[in-house]
């Protein structure tokens, strides 16, 4: 099979496209996948570079999320069977033709769905939902101010918000981001490389906003801290800026709000019955046509570590998505 590697920590161009042996059969509890897409994230871009909280042994395939087709099932996997279309959450090694997956962390795909939909679903949409309902409790006619939201994470949490009620102030880095941020639902949008975003929204709101979405972190992260309202909540997400901010703890006690940590890989792990409820809720909004499959933009595989670049550099907007060579069979 071919799959793309990490052997050294260190920037996308160092990945390499190799055949190798297919992956080992199932043990209790797994399934094995017939990879078609895998989901790009973030994340990934920081576990090649070893700066992620999981190192995989070497050499490993990046890819937290994927979807395909199931090949083989271990012992005592009732609720999936071979030939079923499905997504899943990997951790890593979703950018293969091949994988093992735990089958509490795999999910039917609906039959509208494409495979390169499905591979883009699981983190941005598992992180939205966890982020803005079980963490931030979001209740309709709340504001929700999210950041990078033309982005994979932050176009999500725009769509999201306004299914669950919410007025969405978005902000994104350039005027053409922010006019896709709009396109997407968003009431507001607000170019951040040209505006203050601490301005914009005290123009928008009378308190400030209820809620903020902030995969971004850096400077933007520093403006939510003078927009929020009090008794609001900031959901650290990540830092695609590059920096990680801090909080003084003074503004904290002034204005009663919290800021609340998002990690929703380590909620999958600790607590996979509930993440799986929250998923056949999203995927019921999907048959339902409450939420729109992701759109996404599709590199091959041998052209991954490209897409991992556009992604570091911001070039990118939407969800990205390495397709396997099986997607044209």
């Amino acid at each position: 099979m071919q799959a793309l590697l990490c052997k050294a920590f260190g920037s996308p161009d160092t990945l390499v496209v190799e055949e190798v042996a297919d992956v080992r059969k199932p043990d209790k509890g797994e399934v094995k996948l017939a990879v078609h897409a895998s989901g790009l994230n973030f994340a990934d871009t920081l576990m090649i570079a070893g700066k992620y909280q999981e190192r995989p042994e070497m050499p490993f395939s990046p890819g937290m999320e994927c979807a395909g087709v199931i090949m083989e099932v271990g012992e005592g996997v009732a609720h999936l069977a071979p030939g079923d279309r499905v997504m899943a959450l990997t951790g890593h090694g979703g950018m293969a033709e091949q994988v093992i997956a735990m089958a509490d962390r795999v999910f039917r795909i609906p039959a509208a769905m494409t495979f390169e939909q499905a591979a883009g679903f699981p983190v941005t949409y598992g992180t939205a939902y966890y982020a803005l309902v079980d963490r931030a409790q979001l209740r309709a006619g709340e504001t929700l101010l999210v950041h990078g939201a033309a982005g994979g994470a932050g176009s999500i949490a725009v769509e999201m918000g306004k299914l669950l009620g919410a007025t969405v102030i978005a902000t994104a880095g350039s005027d053409e981001k922010a006019a896709a941020a709009k396109r997407l639902g968003a009431d507001h949008a607000i170019n951040y490389s040209t505006h203050s975003v601490k301005d914009a929204v005290k123009a928008l709101t009378s308190e400030g906003v209820d809620v903020v979405f902030d995969p971004v972190g850096g400077d933007v992260f520093d403006q939510s801290l003078r927009c929020i309202a009090a008794d609001g909540r900031i959901l650290v997400i990540g830092f695609a800026s590059g920096r990680i901010p801090s909080v003084p703890a003074n503004l904290l006690l002034v204005k009663n709000f919290s800021v609340v940590g998002v990690y929703w890989g380590g909620f999958t792990k600790r607590d996979p019955a509930r993440n799986r409820v929250n998923f056949e809720t999203m995927l019921r909004w999907i048959e339902e046509g409450k939420l729109r499959p992701p759109a996404t933009t599709n590199y091959p595989l041998d052209k991954a570590s490209h897409a991992m670049n556009a992604l570091l550099e911001r070039r990118s907007t939407g969800k990205l998505v390495i397709t396997t060579p099986l997607l044209k069979r």
